[in-house]
């Protein structure tokens, strides 16, 4: 095997569709003044439901973006995907004659995919008695790795392509992915993301089954709450993240400007249930403790951690005892905030929004808050700085990002304030 040095990874552009805001920077403002995506659905008639609220993305019309036969062929998460990756590629300044095609990539990702779509062709079908009349795009539309074939069919990359699924952990494996591809030299450029559409009755009634979404009707603002005492389940999100990735060299020969660097990526497993994460955190811990070795760091380099912290009685718990004991002679130093808070859980595109928080933390040198966190519950570990409520200033060299999905997948990303 011939030898390898490894080369530098960059952040030059992101884009992003949420609850919260449909552009990077309605996302920002939402999360640095704290504002909740949560409120009644709208997308159908969730009155019979247990669990009638969710954080929809607002005010996003397909027909602003597509033409209308085009739009018609993509389910809701590959419209997601294409919104935000376009503004991802133009906010990195990527056009037809400044990248090479050949070796520009796009690793995309979804924990659920075109879950609208099944659910519609299901229905159609058994609503005609059985005969099978199915949309001719029904796969194509419902299939997970479809964003990833549409971004690159509409911008002409021909590099490495491909979907991972680890459920909430998705994005960030897809990001890690990235990350290795581009140091090891198999790709100039890729762009990193997920996108996810979940919000319908198959969703809301699938997790209200598990006994996985708050309940808290009566005021959504409110509902998700990490590590709150009263805490009840997480709120189902929807939306998209991208992120353009790059080598250094070729980044500086663009002339863009570098967000961040990328320096590690950590993945384990916790090996022990479908749904429930391990409740000492053992694949967090294993998963963090990866990142910090990947990227040559000492826990006392971290200044902001993103938790996953979806507003669950065991995750949140387990989650905050992997990051105490990892991080228990640097907690003063530390600051942590769970962003879920504001957007609800996107599923499948969480890591990527959460990856672009931490970035936005390092270039903003602000921490945003964990909204509806007024009581924390006593289990939690003692000693964390978990930001309730209000933003914090602070200089953020080193940001974080924690991400654990269904099945026991964990995934951890690595930011650094960029330095020539």
């Amino acid at each position: 095997m011939k030898n390898i040095t490894l080369k530098r990874v960059v952040v030059t552009g992101f884009g992003a569709i949420t609850p919260i805001g449909n552009t990077v920077d309605a996302f920002w403002h939402g999360l640095k003044t704290g504002k909740s995506g949560a409120n009644l659905i709208t997308r159908f008639d969730a009155s019979n439901f247990k669990t009638k609220f969710a954080c929809e993305v607002k005010n996003f019309d397909p027909n602003d973006y597509f033409d209308r036969k085009e739009g018609r062929k993509m389910d809701l998460f590959s419209q997601f995907a294409m919104v935000a990756a376009d503004e991802a590629i133009q906010h990195a300044g990527i056009t037809a004659n400044n990248v090479d095609h050949n070796k520009t990539g796009v690793i995309w990702s979804s924990g659920v995919g075109g879950l609208t779509t099944i659910q519609h062709e299901l229905a159609d079908f058994y609503a005609g008695n059985g005969v099978p009349r199915f949309n001719p795009f029904f796969v194509t539309k419902m299939i997970s790795n479809m964003p990833a074939g549409l971004i690159s069919i509409k911008y002409g990359f021909r590099g490495l392509n491909f979907t991972t699924v680890t459920a909430c952990a998705s994005s960030t494996n897809a990001l890690i992915d990235a990350f290795n591809y581009i140091r090891l030299g198999r790709a100039q450029v890729i762009i990193t993301g997920g996108s996810e559409a979940s919000i319908n009755e198959t969703g809301i009634g699938g997790f209200n089954a598990m006994k996985a979404l708050s309940e808290n009707n009566e005021n959504p603002q409110a509902a998700s709450r990490p590590f709150d005492a009263h805490r009840d389940g997480f709120v189902l999100g929807e939306g998209a993240g991208a992120i353009v990735v790059e080598e250094l060299e070729h980044a500086l020969h663009r002339g863009v400007k570098i967000y961040a660097e990328v320096i590690g990526g950590g993945m384990a497993a916790d090996a022990y249930h479908v749904a429930a994460t391990h409740p000492e955190g053992l694949g967090a811990i294993l998963s963090i403790t990866d990142a910090l070795e990947d990227a040559d760091l000492q826990p006392a380099d971290v200044d902001y951690i993103n938790m996953h912290a979806t507003s669950t009685p065991i995750g949140d718990l387990s989650e905050a005892t992997a990051v105490s004991r990892i991080f228990a002679d640097h907690l003063d130093t530390l600051d942590i905030s769970a962003t879920k808070s504001m957007t609800g859980h996107l599923l499948g595109a969480a890591g990527v929004i959460e990856a672009i928080t931490s970035i936005l933390s390092i270039n903003h040198s602000l921490i945003p808050p964990t909204i509806n966190l007024d009581e924390v519950d006593e289990k939690i570990p003692k000693g964390l700085h978990l930001t309730p409520n209000q933003a914090k200033s602070k200089t953020v060299n080193v940001a974080m990002s924690n991400t654990f999905g269904f099945g026991g997948h964990n995934a951890i990303a690595l930011f650094k304030k960029f330095e020539a």
